[in-house]
């Protein structure tokens, strides 16, 4: 059953041919004009439809989103920007607005330019835009590599907010990730809704991590079009956090081969800067994500893991405190307590815990172990 969709928004789903066996080209539309905001990649390599899309950014009026799955249009030169502005124009075309309000995103193999006679004769015979938005649908068509569509949805007073997103490899956060779009029918000044939208991503999509690596393609889109009237600003901001964090989840536990969900709770911190450099430590590593894949119990590389941090965080040893869920490891650690942080591994969803003794700051990372599934995937991802 798809979530409640917000009202007033439409949606085109599409196959170009990127992908022979499903829809590859998607675009979600506010039937009336929106207020917007958005963060990006901060990638050098970040691609045309990035530098297009922080235009948009800039109006604070977004009215659109067309996003080409499973080619990335990056490290493209001019064709490249000249294709990403023609299929922008295109949109907009089709829609009815002008091409300064259309968010372009694209998602796949870097250094490939888009098949533009592929694409042009789609955009010369989209379908008919469904109403309301299907958005499960358009989930579907921003896929990649991930195994499922992410969806999820929250009311907040008369009003919806429904996100969306991709992403299960490549995935470490600068200013967003992966591609991830809401939509809502909520009424929100252009600048509460940036500055709740920011706060949102920072303690949700740049706290997730998969592989360490920042895609060249990142983009957080929301559009509001207010046709159900104004909200209260701090209710909209949870729900929008709470559907940011479903999605993150989601994008974490769909990860590369991923088998177990890893959150990493650093608490007790000086700051939440320090708690989030800690935590991102942890989540990176790859000798902590192997052990938690194993269910071993092996504190010491989470130990390792915050210990290298030193050029960024001060730190006494002796008062920090490392927790496999609710057990605690240490040197004095014996048999019995190995047993019961193994069992703590052994789950779906693993959790982290590292007390550092500072102050009363925290901050949670989200990523997911590594496997075998992630080496077999991107060894072969473009052959």
């Amino acid at each position: 059953m798809n979530p409640p969709a917000p009202r007033g928004f439409s949606s085109i789903v599409a196959r170009i041919g990127l992908r022979s066996d499903s829809s590859d080209f998607s675009v979600i539309a506010s039937d009336v004009p929106a207020v917007s905001s958005a963060v990006f990649t901060r990638s050098t390599f970040a691609g045309p439809s990035v530098v297009l899309s922080r235009q948009v950014a800039a109006t604070g009026s977004g009215r659109a989103i067309v996003t080409i799955a499973q080619n990335a249009n990056v490290a493209t030169g001019e064709t490249g920007a000249a294709d990403a502005r023609e299929v922008q124009a295109s949109v907009a075309g089709t829609l009815g607005v002008d091409p300064s309000l259309v968010f372009v995103s694209s998602t796949g193999v870097i250094g490939r330019p888009y098949p533009m006679d592929l694409v042009r004769a789609r955009l010369d015979d989209l379908p008919a835009a469904s109403q309301p938005a299907d958005l499960a649908a358009v989930a579907r068509a921003i896929m990649t590599t991930d195994t499922h569509p992410k969806i999820a949805s929250r009311p907040v007073g008369d009003a919806v907010i429904t996100g969306i997103a991709k992403g299960v490899g490549m995935i470490e956060p600068d200013m967003a990730t992966l591609l991830t779009y809401f939509v809502t029918d909520a009424d929100v000044a252009p600048h509460d809704l940036d500055a709740a939208f920011r706060a949102v991503v920072d303690r949700t999509f740049n706290a997730v991590s998969v592989d360490g690596d920042t895609s060249t393609s990142d983009s957080a889109v929301i559009l509001a079009n207010g046709l159900a009237g104004p909200v209260d600003l701090g209710r909209f901001t949870e729900a929008l956090h709470e559907v940011a964090l479903d999605l993150v989840k989601m994008v974490a536990s769909d990860g590369e081969g991923a088998s177990k969900l890893l959150q990493v709770d650093v608490v007790d911190a000086a700051s939440t800067d320090e708690a989030r450099i800690i935590a991102k430590s942890v989540v990176n590593s790859p000798l902590v994500k192997t052990a938690v894949h194993g269910a071993d119990p092996n504190w010491g590389r989470l130990a390792m893991a915050v210990g290298k941090t030193y050029d960024s965080v001060s730190l006494d040893p002796e008062a920090v405190r490392f927790f496999f869920g609710e057990v605690e490891m240490s040197r004095d650690s014996g048999e019995q307590e190995l047993e019961r942080a193994r069992a703590e591994l052994t789950g779906d969803e693993v959790t982290l815990r590292i007390s550092l003794g500072r102050g009363d700051a925290s901050f949670t990372a989200y990523g997911c172990d590594l496997t075998y599934g992630y080496i077999d995937i991107n060894a072969g991802y473009t052959t």
